[in-house]
């Protein structure tokens, strides 16, 4: 079983905000971090917050199927979610940097946005940045602003540490190659609509749970559009099948739950929707070229 650790594991003394803003908020510098939360960021785990890291070390981050590794001169920005597992090593003594945490409900009243509507934090944007000087600067002054509020008496303090935290999204999504960064046409929408479905079904978390997405016409029914349509969208702006980006998130999701739980194949293979166990096989072997058994 994957482990879920709460945002008290790592700052215990997270505040909760003022009655403009809800949910749970904490920036804090990482060499402030107890030896105990810094030995819980080794463990690969599921957490019930988001969070943002801007970090100086020789590090690495195994995240969405991939490590990144941080040379000891360089410094990283990072963002992850709540529903993908992670785990941070630090390949030295110690390392620093700064890392703010919040959960899903520290939004300003009078927005209905997400964090994971953003796309630094859902996948559909880079979500890891090696920073030039210029860009390390900017972030460390956000990070100091973070810090500086959050011990302030202003009552209207954490709707200013909202602001930072957009501060840092923006940021990083100005990072991003200028052909990236083109405004979103219908396509792009209904493709992110589409990844956000997926990415809703999941992580799993009981054996019991069972994903009731499985098909693009199940995808097509929930967004209201046209099979064809969906399909040829989705082509046009990811250059995959809508068959194939399910198949990948079912796929990782698959490869999570062999190596980190200790649910049988069988039961995987219920969870992910599959009529048989057998059919889970042929699947994963397919995309993997290995049976889920030898995985393990």
């Amino acid at each position: 079983m994957i482990e879920q650790h709460s945002i008290e594991v790592y700052a215990p003394s997270v505040s909760s905000p003022d009655n403009h803003v809800g949910g749970y908020f904490v920036a804090m510098r990482l060499e402030d971090f107890s030896a105990e939360s810094a030995a819980a960021t080794a463990i690969y785990s599921r957490k019930d917050f988001y969070k943002i890291s801007l970090i100086n070390g020789n590090t690495s981050y195994f995240y969405r199927g991939k490590e990144h590794v941080f040379n000891a001169d360089e410094w990283a920005l990072v963002f992850t979610n709540r529903d993908d597992p992670y785990r941070w090593d630090v390949h030295e003594s110690s390392c620093n940097g700064y890392a703010c945490m919040f959960t899903e409900d520290f939004l300003p009243l009078h927005t209905h946005i997400r964090p994971f509507d953003w796309a630094v934090f859902n996948g559909s944007a880079q979500s890891v940045f090696k920073l030039k000087e210029k860009d390390k600067a900017f972030f460390e002054i956000v990070f100091k602003k973070m810090i500086a509020e959050q011990a302030s008496d202003y009552i209207h303090r954490y709707e200013m540490l909202f602001v930072y935290v957009l501060e840092c999204i923006h940021g990083a999504l100005k990072l991003e190659p200028e052909e990236e960064r083109r405004s979103q046409t219908a396509g792009t929408r209904l493709t992110e609509a589409f990844k956000n479905l997926v990415s809703d079904q999941f992580p799993l978390i009981y054996p019991n749970q069972q994903i009731t997405l499985r098909t693009p016409q199940d995808y097509a029914d929930r967004l209201s559009v046209h099979i064809n349509y969906l399909n040829r969208v989705l082509k046009e702006v990811t250059g995959r099948t809508t068959t194939q980006l399910i198949n990948e998130r079912i796929i990782q999701e698959a490869r999570t739950l062999l190596l980190h739980s200790n649910w049988s194949v069988s039961q995987i293979s219920n969870c992910l929707g599959f009529e048989e166990p057998t059919h889970f096989t042929r699947a994963f072997r397919r995309n993997t070229g290995q049976t889920p058994s030898s995985l393990r």
